[in-house]
């Protein structure tokens, strides 16, 4: 007996609704990716985070891991033995500040540059120093000439610039970002004139300037302005350019007026060979000079001739304080028993008041530090006792040295606006006996 199923007309469109549901619920459902593309995914996803700058707030410079300072010097020039120096004591300045836990708790990092004596150069690693490596300031080492040429670029970008060693008064003339840790020329010339005069007993003067040299030619007109304010008399006055070998022209139209002493405010590579001439003609007066005359070369060059001569310097290495003696023996001991010269000295000063200024602003920020810098007084540096005056120079004393069998030999300390009067070298000295030989470490 067959069967037959009775057709019922809801069925197919009971299924139809099922069906509909069914693809809707799926429809809903995320769909799974391969295990592989969602690796690639995520791995994209992470490196777009980290090449998207963050949000937070950029650290400025006051939160560099180290500040940055310029330093710009003759290291391979005429004047070699000048940048070598600073840059000596400079880098042990900035030792002595880090293993100290630095400033502000920031270590300093010196970038270190050599302008080859140049003005031109100087110039342009000043800009190169401020564009490149943004320091916060910079410290200027070597011949006044220099220090002229890179102060303007200085002083546009608001960049302290301290000189530590040129003595030139149109140095900080070019604007109120430049410093200098030394005394002026001005000071400098009239202590020698005193000297010849007070010490010396010396009435007529000849002089042998560098005409090219703004150094020189400040030094020659002071010190003429002061040895004819005691009364006495230049006799004659002679000139050449740095790195002349031949001055028996000069220095026997010197000889023919019969002076008492000799002026020659130049820098040691000239100096040297000067004195050697002028033994050689006959002349046995005493030489006198300057700052310029101090770096290891000059006795190399000079040997013997320069017996008898005289310069005034911004310190003696064998002045018996206390602070000097510290920094001389650390000096030798760096520098494989090197005695510092007063290029290393006032360069090591130059670092560490412009550390205590940066600590004082609590920020390197250029009008902040440079006020801060304007502020320094009673500074206990190496070379003296330092504040800085309304134009930004030094207010510090000076030594006389006595040049003999290659040794400076401290005669006394002339305070600035003190009249000069011979005195007693300090108790017991003891004459430097080790090279002062130039290092290039």
């Amino acid at each position: 007996m067959s069967s037959s199923r009775v057709f019922n007309p809801l069925v197919p469109a009971l299924f139809l609704q099922r069906q509909t549901k069914v693809r809707a619920r799926r429809a809903r459902r995320p769909r799974r990716l391969s295990v592989p593309l969602q690796s690639w995914l995520i791995l994209l996803w992470l490196l777009a985070a980290l090449a998207t700058p963050s949000c937070a707030p950029q650290k400025n410079t006051e939160d560099r891991s180290t500040i940055q300072i310029g330093f710009f010097g003759d290291l391979t020039g005429p004047t070699f033995d000048f940048g070598l120096s600073a840059k000596n004591g400079v880098l042990m300045a900035a030792d002595e500040i880090n293993q100290a836990g630095g400033i502000n708790g920031h270590k300093i990092d010196i970038v270190i540059e050599d302008d080859k004596g140049s003005p031109e150069e100087a110039a342009l690693l000043t800009g190169k120093l401020i564009a490149r490596y943004q320091v916060i300031a910079i410290i200027a080492a070597g011949a006044s000439g220099n220090s002229l040429a890179a102060a303007p670029k200085a002083q546009t970008a608001h960049v302290p610039l301290i000189a530590p060693s040129s003595t030139n008064p149109a140095v900080t003339q070019a604007g109120d970002y430049i410093f200098r840790a030394c005394f002026m020329d001005a000071f400098q010339g009239e202590v020698m004139a005193k000297f010849a005069v007070k010490t010396l007993k010396a009435k007529r003067a000849a002089i042998m300037l560098d005409f090219n040299s703004p150094y020189s030619r400040g030094l020659t007109e002071f010190f003429e302005f002061s040895f004819a304010k005691l009364d006495g008399q230049i006799v004659v006055k002679q000139s050449y350019s740095q790195g002349d070998a031949n001055f028996r022209g000069q220095l026997s139209a010197i000889k023919a007026a019969n002076p008492d002493v000799i002026y020659i405010p130049g820098y040691y590579g000239d100096v040297a060979i000067i004195a050697r001439q002028a033994r050689q003609l006959g002349l046995t007066v005493p030489l006198l000079g300057a700052d310029g005359w101090d770096a290891p070369e000059l006795w190399e060059l000079g040997g013997d001739a320069l017996n008898g001569s005289y310069i005034s310097n911004h310190y003696s290495a064998d002045d018996p304080s206390e602070t000097i003696q510290k920094f001389a023996h650390g000096y030798r001991q760096r520098y494989g028993n090197l005695t510092p010269d007063a290029h290393a000295a006032l360069a090591y000063d130059a670092l560490r008041f412009l550390a205590e200024a940066i600590q004082k602003a609590g920020t390197t920020e250029g009008p902040k530090l440079r006020d801060a810098l304007a502020e320094t007084k009673d500074f206990a540096g190496v070379t003296g006792i330092i504040s800085m005056d309304r134009d930004r120079n030094a207010v510090k004393p000076a030594v006389v040295l006595k040049l003999e069998d290659g040794r400076y030999i401290y005669q006394e300390t002339i305070q600035p606006g003190e009249e000069l009067e011979p005195s007693s070298p300090p108790a017991t000295p003891s004459p430097s006996t080790s090279p002062r030989r130039r290092t290039s470490n």
